[in-house]
């Protein structure tokens, strides 16, 4: 799979449909990737009248993603800032990062 097309696909996915918080908080399997290996890439937009928020969350079945296998995807997904990993619950296999803007 090659990651900077398929961000690119989420990124703009997440652009033409974000979401508006409080309200809506559904997300479509646009926003979803799924690589060969079973790592699956969620990337979305959330906005309210104060933030922009973008997330990228990434999980598996098995264990939790490694820095190495989100790495590469938050370089093409979040662009101009850096995330912030959320912290996650003991033994979760899912990791999520945030960036949290102003809204202009």
């Amino acid at each position: 799979m090659d990651i900077a097309s398929e961000a690119a696909r989420l990124r703009a996915a997440a652009e033409a449909k974000p979401m508006r918080l409080p309200v809506n908080r559904r997300v479509d399997e646009s926003h979803h990737a799924v690589t060969p290996d079973g790592l699956s890439v969620w990337y979305t937009i959330q906005v309210s009248p104060r933030r922009r928020i973008q997330e990228a969350v990434f999980e598996r079945e098995d264990r939790i993603p490694s820095d190495d296998e989100c790495r590469p995807w938050l370089d093409q997904l979040i662009v101009g800032a850096r995330a912030t990993e959320a912290p996650s619950f003991p033994g979760s296999t899912t990791r999520r990062f945030e960036v949290f803007e102003s809204a202009s």
